[in-house]
């Protein structure tokens, strides 16, 4: 019959009773790795919950100061005329994690229009063309935002001249970065071309293109 023994820590020998548990304590290393373990996982646990909470959309406050408004058109069917509007505000709100989210709101005075010469700006500024005293600001308001990295698809509503127009612009977006007082800066540009006529400005039509270009180029700093 084979006896099973075991060797006590002084040299002797001795056979644990039938039905006798056989208990060992798991090595210290052992209760110090599963604690480390546990630790490790609660403050995985608590990182990730803080970066899902605070992961969200950024709102950026547009800086006149560097930011663009330019648009061209054609005179006498010859070669592109440029002029410009000074001033630009408004908010685009962006979330990297769900671009549905993002949204864009400008507002363009017309009475910033500038195209170097003095007596064209106030024409430009009459009932002929903006009529800027009963309709003082152009305005768009984005409806839908769709993309991944730096391109996205903006639809929203154009109003110029008190006519409201749906269109879709290709926004092609740049890297954010910090100012000199650490504050973050975000933006990016777009270029697109509408027709005058689709917003009742058709005075003087032949002499000056129906086509007008537009280049918008915004830049914000992170509120």
């Amino acid at each position: 019959m084979l006896r099973l023994g075991f060797i006590r820590s002084d040299g002797s020998e001795f056979t644990p009773r039938a039905g006798a548990a056989l208990t060992q304590k798991p090595p210290t290393t052992m209760k110090k790795y599963t604690k480390s373990s546990k630790l490790f996982l609660i403050t995985l646990a608590s990182s990730a919950a803080f970066c899902l909470t605070g992961y969200g959309a950024d709102t950026y406050k547009i800086d006149p100061v560097h930011s663009s408004v330019i648009f061209s058109t054609k005179h006498n069917g010859v070669t592109d005329f440029y002029g410009r509007f000074n001033e630009i505000n408004g908010t685009v709100t962006f979330d990297p994690a769900d671009p549905s989210k993002s949204s864009v709101d400008i507002t363009v005075p017309v009475e910033s229009l500038d195209t170097h010469n003095d007596k064209r700006n106030q024409h430009l500024k009459s009932p002929d063309f903006f009529n800027s005293k009963q309709f003082p600001n152009l305005t768009f308001k984005s409806t839908k935002i769709e993309g991944t990295g730096n391109t996205y698809r903006v639809t929203g509503d154009l109003t110029i001249h008190g006519v409201t127009k749906p269109i879709t612009i290709e926004f092609n977006r740049g890297p954010d970065q910090k100012g000199g007082k650490g504050e973050t800066h975000g933006g990016g540009e777009t270029k697109f071309t509408i027709k005058r006529g689709d917003y009742d400005m058709k005075f003087m039509a032949g002499p000056v293109g129906d086509d007008v270009t537009v280049i918008l180029s915004v830049e914000g700093v992170k509120e």
